[in-house]
């Protein structure tokens, strides 16, 4: 079973059953030993790409706003035995011309890695995919706010909702991870990793 480690800030870990190992926005927090096959960047701040922080194997792809924008679309990649899709992230502190978020499908199951954004057209077409997981930017000063983010949450209706991002220079808030009220609330503190 693939499982989901919690990093802290906008940083988390995937690493699917086979041991494929996925770091999306490295930045914040521990656990960046395991070789990655695959970094995630959803934008160009600087805490959210730091590709330098996790260990690589020889074959390490990386993945950025860049290439997932390429051609004037959001592209679809298929690479060891994953697929991420590129979809809309903005708000007035992220351009949409060079930001995105990412659904991952990993071993079944699927993780919507937000970026950061507030609510977006493309979220009301989420509800009939039936996410598993959607990680969710709630720091209401560089993206949405809270009540922003739990209404983007209840819109999605992923099984799972976990608040992310929730305190500039912090890597976790937990009061306001606590005042986040979207369906399916799932709080992670950093450094908690959980079976998907």
């Amino acid at each position: 079973m693939a499982k989901l480690l919690y990093q802290g800030h906008g940083s988390y870990r995937i690493t699917a059953e086979d041991q494929t190992v996925i770091y999306v926005d490295p930045f914040a927090g521990e656990g960046y030993s395991l070789p990655a096959d695959l970094i995630l960047v959803t934008h160009q701040h600087s805490d959210h790409n730091q590709t330098n922080l996790p260990a690589k194997k020889p074959d390490c792809e990386t993945i950025t706003e860049r290439e997932a924008l390429k051609g004037g679309r959001y592209n679809v990649f298929r690479t060891k035995g994953v697929t991420v899709e590129a979809v809309e992230a903005y708000n007035r502190n992220h351009d949409k011309n060079a930001c995105v978020g990412y659904i991952i499908t990993v071993d079944g199951v699927t993780v919507y890695a937000s970026g950061d954004t507030s609510s977006t057209e493309q979220m009301k077409t989420f509800a009939s995919r039936k996410l598993d997981y959607a990680l969710l930017p709630a720091d209401g000063i560089y993206n949405m706010d809270l009540e922003e983010a739990s209404a983007c949450a209840d819109l999605i209706g992923a099984r799972h909702s976990i608040p992310i991002h929730l305190k500039p220079g912090a890597l976790f808030d937990r009061a306001r991870g606590e005042r986040f009220t979207g369906i399916n609330r799932l709080i992670l503190e950093p450094g908690e990793e959980i079976e998907l």
